[in-house]
């Protein structure tokens, strides 16, 4: 496993992850704000052409796509071949990098903030990605995130900040800085619940891939608990009750 995280630019601003929008300033140094006649929405970047290979999760925060590579050697040539295109954008993405294929997230920096530059670099990505025969497999698009109802959230938070060498981010959520791991958010709880989870799994996904992953959970023995939420997130619940929100939810 190879992950390559290019620099980011240090910036400012606000940035609410998971379902609560937290309006706080962050001091994570790769959220780059954009100017606001950039700023897009996961939606809107549905709507441009050329960007089929592409998803945006996690409320739209991200724009996702999965590239199968089939070697190696071809993943090496597609990451390299990113590299330059962001390189000469002087607009950097996440690139994971693996044996069977190339993971690459593109964000603008803070919540909400997809622009227009994502929409171009993900256009010329997938030239790349296409030239190398590279292709696109939105199934593996995903982002993890864990939820902790708390009825203090802001003695829990430092806890878990700290425990997982994460950083604070606005007043909801902690983070990996190298963005590797799952997002942790903390949501407010006015009493505690008996014989309920106080800690869920959100697994975001591609608005074209939940039904699809809602049938494989309930064919290995899951349930849905609730869709009054529904088409933001379903909840589901394996055999002995432990919770999952499956989201496509984002933004307007």
């Amino acid at each position: 496993m190879i992950i390559l995280i290019l620099p980011r630019q240090p910036a400012v601003g606000s940035f609410g992850l998971g379902r609560g929008l937290s309006g706080s300033t962050s001091s994570v140094p790769f959220m780059a704000d954009v100017e606001k006649t950039e700023r897009i929405t996961g939606r809107q970047f549905l709507s441009y052409e050329g960007i089929d290979d592409w998803r945006p999760i996690w409320g739209g925060g991200w724009a996702c796509a999965y590239f199968r590579t089939g070697s190696f050697e071809t993943g090496v040539a597609l990451a390299g071949r990113i590299g330059t295109l962001a390189a000469a954008a002087h607009h950097y993405p996440d690139v994971d990098l693996r044996p069977e294929g190339v993971t690459v997230r593109l964000f603008s920096g803070t919540w909400e903030q997809l622009s227009q530059r994502d929409v171009e670099l993900a256009r010329q990505i997938s030239g790349a990605a296409h030239d190398l025969d590279a292709e696109a497999d939105p199934s593996r698009v995903q982002h993890v995130q864990v939820a902790i109802d708390a009825t203090a959230p802001s003695a829990v938070r430092p806890f878990w900040r700290a425990v997982l060498g994460y950083d604070e981010v606005g007043d909801a959520d902690v983070f990996d800085p190298l963005r590797r791991g799952p997002t942790f958010w903390f949501q407010q709880m006015d009493a505690p619940r008996p014989q309920r989870n106080r800690i869920h799994i959100d697994v975001y996904l591609p608005h074209d891939q939940v039904e699809g992953r809602i049938a494989a959970a309930v064919a290995a023995g899951g349930r849905v608990i609730s869709d009054k939420n529904a088409p933001g997130w379903w909840t589901l619940a394996d055999p002995e009750g432990n919770e999952v929100d499956l989201a496509i939810w984002m933004a307007d």
